[in-house]
Formats: C-alpha cells, structure tokens, sequence
C-alpha cells in the first residue's frame, strides 16, 4: 500500500508540476520582473529532479525488494538530482536578482496566480510526502517532502514579492521588494539543496 501510495503522489507531483514552467515561460512575454523569472528557473530545475526521483522509485519498487546497494545507489542519485536542482536554480536566481533591471515589470498577475496556487499545491505535497516517510521511512519521500516545504515557502515569498509589484507597481519601495524577494528564494534554495546534498554524502560515507 505505502508502495502504491508513494508512486501515485510521485506521479500526480510531475503532472502537477509540468504545466508551470510552460506556463511560466508564456508569461515571461508580459513580465519582466525578476522574482517571475527566477520563478521560472526553480520550478524547472525542480521538475526535472521530480521526474528523477519519480523514475528511480518505480525502478526500486517494479518488483520485489531490490538489491541493497544498488538502492543506495539509485536513492542517492535521486536525492542528489533533488539537492542540485535547488542549489542550481538558487545560484541562477540570485545572479538574475542582482545583474537584471529593475525597470518597469509589466504585467506578472499570471505570474502571481501561478505562485499563489503553487503555494497550496505544494504545501499539500509536502503534508502527503511527510505523512507517507512517517508510516515507512523512504529516503526519496523524505527529501521530496524537503523540497516540497521548501517549494510551499518559495511560492509565499513570490507571492508577496509579486503582490507588490501588481498592488503599488510605482511605489519606491517596489523594485526593492522585487530584488528581496529574488535574493531570499535564492538564499532558501541554496541553503536546502546543500543540506540535502550533504546528507546524502553523509549517509554515504
């Protein structure tokens, strides 16, 4: 049943998390702000770790009890994929904060209603992932119960960081708000992806 159960989240966790890169990538034509962008890079990065661990797990659990080393191993690469991802798309982020305009943004409301709707999807992720590793410990389930708490903070820091943007788009404090905004998901991420990376390294070690 955990087995099942397990799968079925990892699989509805890619097919929810597919449409927002494209999605994102579409409202990039009418926003230019930085946190939308930077938006953008994390949900892909992490979408890609998704599927990896998403694969990895069916590998492990298409028949019987695997191996035990080649389940570290194949844990591991999961893992690691998940931890790279956010360290990557936190690296990329704050380089676009700090090196992109802070000219006008256009308009990031699709950008915000992406973020706002992300934030609840991803917090009942990571309420699911959490419950399942309690009822069976699971490395993959554990980390991808990391990324989704770490995904459901991004998502509120952008929403706020965005609802700025929209609500007092000439206020002097905005652009500041926007670059903050792009500098705390940066720093969040890249805090997360070298926590989950070490562990991995640890357990491995």
């Amino acid at each position: 049943m955990e087995k099942n159960s397990g799968e079925r989240t990892l699989r509805a966790s890619v097919l929810l998390s597919s449409p927002g890169p494209l999605v994102l990538g579409v409202a990039l034509f009418y926003g230019r702000s930085s946190t939308q962008l930077a938006d953008f890079i994390r949900r892909t990065a992490e979408l890609t770790a998704i599927i990896v661990s998403w694969i990895v797990f069916r590998i492990l659990h298409r028949g019987g009890e695997p191996e035990p080393l080649e389940a570290e191993r194949l844990e591991g690469t999961a893992n690691t994929c998940v931890g790279v991802a956010m360290l990557l798309s936190g690296l990329a982020m704050l380089f676009i904060a700090l090196s992109g305009p802070n000219s006008d943004k256009g308009n990031v409301t699709p950008g915000l209603i992406i973020a706002f709707l992300g934030a609840l999807v991803n917090s009942w992720f990571w309420l699911r992932y959490r419950k399942l590793h309690r009822e069976k410990p699971n490395t993959i389930l554990a980390v991808q119960s990391r990324l989704y708490g770490a995904k459901s903070v991004v998502d509120m820091c952008v929403v706020v960081a965005l609802l700025f943007v929209v609500l007092a788009p000439q206020a002097p404090i905005t652009p500041y708000v926007d670059l903050g905004g792009s500098i705390v998901v940066a720093i969040y991420l890249m805090r997360g992806g070298w926590i989950t990376i070490r562990k991995k390294e640890v357990a491995t070690s």
